[in-house]
């Protein structure tokens, strides 16, 4: 780890008991190491918070990544947001705007959904509003959930595909994220 540029910082001898103060106390280190902080998930009393209000104590920037509103885990992340101890980010480059340098590192704008979606007719837009975002569906099943016949999400699929708003792996289909490679298409 420290070969590849990271460090092992510590209060505690080697030896030391784990214990739950010491937790605590290990996150003044954490935030204050850090050029910022970002809560992923934390219950409404987690050491998460602890950490995110240590950050804020000493002027570190801090981020909260929402969630379900009926997700425990999500709790804290709201509670954060909510007081105005966190802003709310979303993903990686939103992250390294929150931590980079003011002016270099901004995250890129994003394009509305409803102007990628304008150019799809009502069925089309229907099978993109049905795909999952993570694993898959087969046509079969985006039919059932989309109200559809089958042979209508099969040329739906077709179209959000050229426009690269539909991924195709073995027989599901899903949304591409932000990470996967988009087809771009030309009407010329």
């Amino acid at each position: 780890m420290v070969e590849q540029g990271g460090a092992v910082v510590s209060e505690v001898p080697p030896g030391g008991a784990p214990s739950r103060w010491r937790f605590l106390q290990r996150n003044r280190l954490i935030a204050a190491i850090s050029r910022g902080t970002v809560v992923v998930e934390a219950a409404w009393r987690s050491g998460a918070l602890s950490t995110a209000n240590r950050a804020g104590e000493l002027m570190r920037p801090v981020g909260a990544v929402p969630g379900p509103i009926t997700s425990m885990a999500s709790a804290g992340c709201h509670r954060l947001l909510r007081e105005g101890a966190a802003v709310c980010v979303t993903d990686a480059d939103e992250v390294v705007e929150l931590v980079g340098e003011i002016g270099r590192d901004l995250a890129p704008g994003r394009e509305p959904d409803g102007e990628v979606a304008d150019g799809l007719d009502a069925v089309a837009r229907r099978v993109r509003d049905t795909l999952p975002i993570r694993g898959g569906l087969t046509p079969g099943l985006l039919a059932r959930e989309a109200g559809l016949s089958e042979n209508e999400v099969r040329g739906a699929l077709g179209t959000l595909e050229l426009l690269g708003m539909a991924l195709r792996n073995g027989s599901e289909w899903r949304k591409p994220d932000d990470r996967s490679p988009r087809h771009e298409h030309s009407n010329g």
